[in-house]
């Protein structure tokens, strides 16, 4: 071997060395604690988010931090923040309910209307947290799990759920998964065909496509913006600008999710919402989506948020959908 190839072979040696001798990268501590009311969950000791137990009617995530250190969601009508808009206030972060369970909303709110003007036979209804059934770190990732009931404005219990919210880290994206389970009881539940559903987040103003800052919505079947709207889709992901760099929200929908693909209530002006029930309302051709369960009886949503940098296509949505599809729910 001539001089020149034994220090090539050489330094190739000591860099394979260095290699194996250099540290792994560390993996992103996450943490969480509970609170009256809360549940904050920390990524390095920095806030990620929190499970709010109800504002307004419901129980939310908010704010939801992502990987640049910036909210994704939108704050209002939990904060005031310049430049957000003020449309639709129970469109609040991160949440799940329904706009028909047994002919109650429980998706909008009183002051979703203007002036006070609330139809006569409008009947809300409440998500109420009783019980958090764990809050702890277990193999890196936070988790939350509740038990809730939803009650009419008397107080009347019309079916109950159980969820469970896994926050975790991979490379530089945040990972939310929400596995919610649906039961009847202590009577009959219908969920009624509507669009004001049921897997929510309301993005960042300045990321939606109305604001025309470069926002975009792209679903799995490569239909974007308003065509998106009322369609199945495996995953859909918004993507656009915060604070002058380009994040994107995907949602993907897990295929032992009760009627995957969702139809997703996906708009222009910033919701981003997964809703297997609207099948008429999106599409007036197709059969009423309402389903009934009998007491005791139990459907399973399960959705997977990844808040990450660029576009579906730099944060390789779809190979992210086909992990996800391929883990156990």
């Amino acid at each position: 071997m001539n001089l020149s190839l034994r220090r090539l072979a050489t330094c190739s040696l000591l860099w394979t060395l260095a290699l194996a001798a250099a540290p792994a990268a560390l993996a992103a501590e996450l943490s969480v604690q509970q609170h009256p009311g809360r549940v904050t969950v920390n990524i390095d000791g920095k806030l990620f988010t929190e499970y709010l137990t109800k504002t307004g009617t419901k129980p939310i995530l908010w704010p939801v931090i992502g990987p640049t250190g910036k909210p994704m969601t939108r704050a209002y009508p939990m904060l005031d923040v310049a430049g957000e808009k003020h449309d639709h206030p129970h469109q609040r972060s991160m949440w799940f309910t329904h706009g028909d369970v047994n002919g109650i909303d429980f998706w909008s709110e009183p002051i979703s209307y203007k002036s006070g003007k609330v139809p006569a036979d409008k009947r809300f209804g409440s998500i109420v947290c009783r019980e958090f059934l764990t809050v702890e770190v277990r193999d890196g990732k936070a988790l939350i799990g509740t038990a809730n009931d939803w009650v009419d404005a008397q107080g009347k219990k019309q079916c109950e759920d159980v969820r469970l919210v896994t926050c975790s880290v991979q490379g530089d994206a945040r990972i939310i998964d929400f596995d919610i389970k649906l039961k009847a009881t202590p009577e009959a539940v219908t969920f009624g065909d509507t669009k004001e559903g049921a897997f929510g987040i309301r993005i960042a103003t300045s990321m939606d496509v109305d604001s025309k800052q470069g926002g975009q919505i792209v679903t799995s079947d490569g239909l974007t913006d308003k065509a998106a709207w009322g369609k199945p889709a495996r995953w859909v992901d918004y993507h656009g600008p915060v604070d002058g760099q380009q994040v994107g929200i995907a949602v993907l929908n897990h295929p032992a999710s009760f009627r995957y693909p969702t139809p997703w209530h996906v708009r222009t002006y910033g919701l981003f919402a997964g809703n297997p029930f609207g099948l008429h309302d999106f599409n007036p051709k197709v059969a009423s989506g309402a389903v009934t369960l009998e007491p005791g009886e139990t459907l399973a949503l399960h959705y997977r948020v990844i808040l990450h940098r660029g576009d579906e296509k730099s944060a390789d949505i779809q190979a992210a959908f086909e992990r996800y599809a391929a883990s156990k729910r």
